[in-house]
């Protein structure tokens, strides 16, 4: 089939807008991240259909203002209003208390509540039933992400005949890990009723396929380096890897200008005559925030000569400030920096600047550009963008990229960046002193191979490497 004849229908848990009451008016604004940026161009150019919730309740005035939103960025916005007792059970209770965690190979933070469940699966299915509404005969659709596993398997029972294709952003737990789950067979129902199944990593593919075939239904009909065949039933549903990335080009554009080029100087003629380590992450369990104050700890340890010539940037950004296992998360790191700048602390010199705030975008490209090493230790991560980021904006090729080997970017990335156990706390240490002294020559290599790279695996390709597959797919099978 020819691609121009095929629209585009994204379905994601939030629409790729921001709604938000400015004193006595509602706005609208134009949401951020990485999946807008690179979905939207496809979706304009395909005169599609965006889905989602918008975030806000009935006292906004939704519809006219997706309406003007709409008509300024060339393609429909879909609303899926949801009340607070779905938002809390769907999205804050199964979604980000069950699938997060274990998805994250942390058990121990899991809640299995069969009431989470039920919400789950009815919003799932209010979300299919306005995404049936709009359907049109060649229509592809691309449903993202945890929160809505369950889409592609409502809308076939709707009678939907439409390709299907589903990403999952964060990784695929293990079949063994799986088993925890007293609804894993339906979980994994519903991703068998796409007909493309996309995940970040070769890893989460193997875990899905393994996973799957264990359902009596299933069958392994082939493999190939990005994908794997499943017979199920009289279909054939494609599980690939399509690790996700970002615009390069942008990012090394707007780290270029002379704004990003002032704000990364002042930053460092602030903290001249040192080294700095950034770290940036959202608020969470799983980036291994307090390992990775323990691992700079040990380094100002065993490299007494880091000491005073370095300092830790750490860039906290708040999130989900109303959950108390967060806020005790976030008590526990205050006591750890405080502790540790007790420690070491010198007359002009703190080893972590810790700030609890998001940064602005062009103090975020200043800090990308101002640090020479960039410290990315989750304990899991389905991709983790950030060190992508951090490389792209690396101008000089002068920064030293530190990363979990249970990132998915170390499967791309691992060969240049120093790979490190997170919860090695010596090992990392070591890494970092590494980096501290690692000689310019090393150093400018190492970046100059993982900037060429990106740019010839961004998030561009990303797109057309998932559609290619799901145009592969004869519609009405």
């Amino acid at each position: 089939m020819n691609k121009a004849q095929s629209r585009m229908v994204v379905v994601s848990n939030r629409l790729p807008a921001v709604i938000q009451q400015v004193e006595n008016r509602w706005e609208i604004a134009a949401g951020s991240g990485g999946l807008v940026t690179a979905l939207e161009p496809v979706v304009q150019s395909r005169r599609g259909v965006w889905v989602g919730w918008p975030g806000c309740g009935e006292e906004a005035p939704v519809d006219a203002l997706l309406e003007q939103f709409g008509e300024q960025r060339g393609y429909r916005l879909l609303p899926v209003p949801l009340s607070d007792h779905q938002v809390q059970g769907y999205y804050h209770g199964f979604s980000n208390e069950t699938l997060w965690p274990l998805f994250h190979d942390l058990l121990g933070h899991c809640r299995f509540e069969s009431a989470t469940w039920s919400v789950y699966r009815d919003v799932n299915d209010l979300f299919a039933s306005v995404v049936a509404r709009q359907l049109e005969p060649s229509d592809l659709v691309w449903v993202h992400d945890y929160q809505l596993m369950l889409v592609g398997e409502f809308l076939r029972r709707q009678g939907c005949a439409q390709r299907l294709g589903f990403f999952l952003h964060i990784p695929f737990p293990s079949p063994d890990l799986l088993r925890r789950l007293p609804w894993k067979n339906d979980l994994l129902r519903g991703l068998l009723a796409f007909d493309v199944v996309g995940f970040q990593t070769l890893r989460d593919r193997r875990n899905f396929v393994s996973g799957a075939a264990q359902l009596p239904e299933v069958r392994i009909i082939g493999r190939q380096r990005y994908h794997t065949l499943l017979q199920v039933g009289d279909r054939v549903v494609r599980a690939g890897h399509f690790p996700i990335s970002i615009d390069v080009a942008d990012f090394e554009r707007r780290a270029a200008t002379r704004e990003v080029d002032e704000a990364a100087w002042y930053l460092h003629e602030n903290l001249e005559g040192r080294q700095l380590i950034l770290g940036i992450d959202r608020l969470d369990y799983t980036k291994g925030l307090r390992e990775r104050f323990l691992a700079f700890e040990k380094a100002l340890e065993i490299c007494p000569d880091m000491r005073g010539h370095s300092s830790l940037l750490q860039i906290v950004v708040p999130s989900r400030t109303d959950v108390p296992e967060y806020q005790r998360h976030k008590e526990m790191l205050d006591r750890e920096v405080g502790r540790i700048n007790s420690r070491f602390g010198e007359a002009g010199w703190v080893p972590i600047h810790y700030l609890y705030r998001s940064l602005d975008p062009v103090q975020l490209l200043a800090h990308y550009r101002a640090c020479e090493i960039a410290l990315i230790t989750p304990l899991r991560d389905g991709m983790n963008l950030v060190a992508k980021e951090y490389c792209a904006c690396s101008l000089d090729n002068n920064g030293v990229l530190i990363l979990s080997e249970f990132a998915g970017a170390a499967d791309q990335m691992g060969r240049d960046a120093l790979l490190v156990n997170p919860y090695d706390i010596d090992a990392t240490a070591e890494a970092i002193c590494r980096a501290f002294h690692m000689p310019q020559e090393e150093r400018q290599q190492r970046m100059r191979r993982l900037r060429q790279d990106l740019r010839r695996h961004d998030v561009h390709r990303w797109v057309e490497l998932f559609l290619r597959h799901l145009l592969a797919v004869n519609a009405g099978r």
